[in-house]
């Protein structure tokens, strides 16, 4: 009796499927059933608006998600939030002709006379400095001025519902300061190669405060087939980014 209704399921995830070849020339295939078990996890599933975003963003930038290149990141009902990993901004960086190399590390502050500095690297002394933020320069072959970016590390740590910091913010705050300085650097430097991709330390926190509930699962008699259309895939406004349309804000960049 279940038959007819799983052929009817297959059929609608094969209508949504999007196949790409991704940098490295291999081909990728997504559908909203791959994405929902194999990408998001956390038993979330996603919308169709969601797949529709995140699979766009994974063909228009060639990016493997099975490779850890983009992640959709989704906890139960809460929307999906769609980020990429810094090895696509480092590895991609690398490869551009024009690219001349780049620097990067630390603002600080010395507890005792309250200069400020820069530094290079993530090391700092915790008893002697306070972390401010971070900073990055990134040179290209055809300019004559590095692209420079700094960060406020009370502007970009990841805090939790209650004010406190994350784990990661916690235990490492240097270096994840400074990979949000990397990126912002990199995307300012190349903004055709990285314009409109984030990575999850540029987004809110994004585990949830409470205890993940699972989506409730819609009712429907077994013998009636899923009324589900993916032609309204379609009416998603174009010009919305992943990050805007799946958190409802917009994305800083």
């Amino acid at each position: 009796m279940d038959a007819p209704q799983t052929q009817e399921k297959k059929t609608l995830d094969e209508r949504a499927m999007v196949e790409f070849q991704d940098s490295r020339g291999d081909t990728v295939k997504l559908s909203p059933s791959i994405v929902t078990k194999f990408i998001t996890g956390n038993n979330a599933n996603i919308t169709l608006a969601e797949f529709k975003f995140f699979s766009e963003l994974c063909r228009a930038r060639k990016l493997n998600p099975f490779l850890k290149e983009a992640y959709c990141i989704k906890y139960g009902t809460q929307p999906a939030t769609i980020v990429v990993s810094k090895d696509v901004y480092v590895e991609r960086a690398d490869a551009h002709p024009d690219y001349d190399g780049k620097e990067s590390g630390l603002i600080l502050q010395d507890k005792e006379t309250g200069e400020i500095k820069e530094t290079l690297g993530c090391f700092y002394n915790t008893n002697n400095d306070d972390l401010l933020g971070a900073w990055c320069k990134v040179y290209r072959k055809s300019r004559s001025h590095p692209e420079y970016m700094s960060v406020a590390f009370s502007e970009v740590a990841q805090r939790k519902s209650s004010g406190e910091l994350n784990s990661n913010w916690r235990d490492k705050p240097a270096t994840m300061c400074e990979k949000v300085a990397v990126v912002r650097a990199l995307r300012a430097a190349f903004p055709q190669e990285f314009s409109q991709m984030y990575i999850e330390n540029e987004m809110p926190d994004l585990s949830p405060a409470e205890p993940v509930q699972k989506a409730p699962k819609a009712q429907k008699p077994k013998n009636e087939p899923l009324d589900v259309d993916f032609a309204d895939l379609d009416d998603i406004p174009a010009g919305e980014t992943p990050a805007e349309q799946s958190t409802g804000t917009e994305a800083n960049a």
